[in-house]
């Protein structure tokens, strides 16, 4: 009788050590696509859903790096949303540091019967390189003993770096990134630092700019260069565009000044601060380490029965005869946004502007295609396109380019263009590159695309996903080398930035 007791307990023993090894959940994965970014702790990269009827219990995941991660990556972390799809670094329920190319997540909470979103996220070791690819793919998934396969799959993550993130320095948001690149090579970005909450002018924003000297890897402490005074919540200024004159090696950086409520809603005619925004400028002579006080050339750009006239953000360019160029926009007196273009041929000592290109067009930017062409390629109210138009007389007059409102897809936002020199197959060739969030209503998949024919045709083949995310959406372009590209781009109330090899946009 003793030995019967015994047999029956181990039976109903084992079937509860064991009996869930019978329950085999559905297990979907999917890759976030997006950079890993150096020194950020939320790196959420690969998303898995396990849908089980049971509850599960000892549970554990696992996977391999390829030979070349495994020294870039600190820690793997597995967080659980339960059945929100939406990242939440809320319920961490695993952790592992990273030893060798395989590992393991012992994960410490019960999955209960349901929907369970899972998260793989990764976190770099301190300032790692950000022309990296972290290879990764996840085995499976262990119940107890039993180990449950996960579908196939191998991804890649290119690394990045953080420029800006938000509640640094008790600032709430960081929105409107521009950048350029020094004779030096220094990455001079600039950007709002909107103090209190992430909404437009008027508000408590001024510029700042972050330099880095070693190719986007690390960005040196945030300088404010623009800065219009107390009260500072009735006096912001923001919006800005950069450009670096090669030949006086200086740095320009435009923005736009609303003295109480003149910005765009609350900006009338006139030319004098308490009428009108201002267009401001500073520059530095020092590769960024000091600047200017902001000066007003609104009475040298803006008709007096205008609304309201300002930058287009972003990046400016320099033309091959050495003039300066920004994109710009104005309300007109019936409150109508055109799309234009400031300029200087004398290296910034004075500016003019041009009229607009198309109406109910706004933020834009400027590149020369052929010597003496300029095309603007701007934002548009209508929706869904692009317009894109050419000047060979400083913006006096337009012309409509075939590729107008029909060929690069846009959510009505901001984007970016420059004409760069890189190396395509051996050679060097001028190639315009183009960012935006690729798509016809969203913020969302930003994306560059690149021209091998100055902005004729663009390939479905000459592009790249950056990031899947939604985000605010905007984005500025920079030459790093005839081999990279460099980009800044927006998160949600962040700043981030990747360097791209040219070869991995033109294939």
């Amino acid at each position: 009788m003793k030995n019967i007791i015994l047999y029956i307990a181990f039976i109903i023993s084992f079937n509860i050590s064991f009996g869930q090894q019978i329950a085999q959940p559905d297990i979907e994965i999917n890759q976030i696509r997006q950079p890993i970014f150096n020194n950020e702790l939320t790196n959420p990269v690969i998303r898995l859903l396990v849908k089980s009827n049971e509850n599960l219990t000892g549970v554990s995941l696992t996977g391999s790096l390829d030979k070349k991660s495994i020294n870039h990556i600190q820690n793997i972390e597995v967080y659980d949303t339960d059945s929100l799809q939406r990242f939440s670094a809320n319920k961490m329920i695993g952790s592992v540091s990273i030893k060798n190319r395989h590992f393991s997540v012992p994960l410490s909470s019960r999955l209960n019967a349901g929907n369970h979103y899972l998260w793989l996220n990764i976190i770099l070791k301190p300032n790692t390189a950000i022309d990296l690819h972290i290879g990764i793919s996840i085995k499976q998934l262990t119940l107890l003993r039993k180990k449950i396969s996960v579908p196939e799959n191998n991804y890649v993550f290119k690394t990045g770096s953080v420029v800006r993130k938000h509640g640094t320095d008790q600032i709430n948001t960081f929105r409107i990134p521009g950048i350029a690149t020094t004779q030096s090579g220094a990455l001079i970005s600039v950007y709002d630092i909107r103090y209190d909450h992430s909404k437009d002018l008027p508000a408590n924003i001024d510029v700042g700019m972050s330099r880095s000297i070693d190719k986007g890897k690390t960005w040196e402490p945030m300088k404010i260069i623009m800065d219009m005074g107390a009260p500072h919540d009735n006096n912001g200024v923001g919006d800005p565009a950069v450009l670096y004159d090669p030949v006086t090696k200086t740095i320009w950086v435009v923005a736009l000044w609303s003295k109480g409520n003149r910005s765009i809603a609350g900006s009338k005619p006139g030319l004098l601060p308490d009428e009108t925004g201002q267009l401001v400028i500073v520059h530095s002579k020092d590769d960024g380490n000091t600047w200017s006080e902001p000066v007003s050339i609104t009475s040298q750009v803006k008709n007096p029965k205008w609304n309201l006239f300002f930058n287009g953000p972003g990046t400016g360019s320099v033309m091959k005869d050495g003039t300066l160029v920004f994109p710009a926009q104005y309300w007109d007196e019936n409150k109508m946004p055109h799309a234009t273009i400031i300029y200087s041929k004398d290296h910034g000592k004075s500016w003019n502007s041009g009229i607009g290109a198309k109406s109910n067009t706004t933020e834009s930017a400027v590149v020369e295609t052929t010597p003496g062409t300029l095309m603007l390629n701007m934002r548009d109210n209508r929706g869904k396109f692009r317009s894109i138009s050419t000047t060979t007389d400083f913006g006096q007059t337009w012309v409509t380019h075939s590729t107008s409102a029909n060929t690069l897809a846009d959510p009505v936002c901001m984007a970016s263009l420059i004409k760069a020199k890189v190396r395509v197959k051996g050679v060097l060739k001028d190639v315009l590159f183009f960012s935006n969030v690729n798509s016809t209503k969203d913020r969302k998949n930003l994306t560059i695309k690149a021209s091998l024919d100055l902005g004729e045709t663009w390939m479905e083949s000459h592009e790249l996903l950056i990031d899947e995310r939604s985000s605010f959406g905007y984005s500025a372009l920079t030459l790093i080398d005839e081999n990279t590209i460099g980009l800044i781009y927006e998160g949600v109330r962040d700043l981030f930035f990747v360097s791209i090899p040219v070869k991995d946009v033109i294939r």
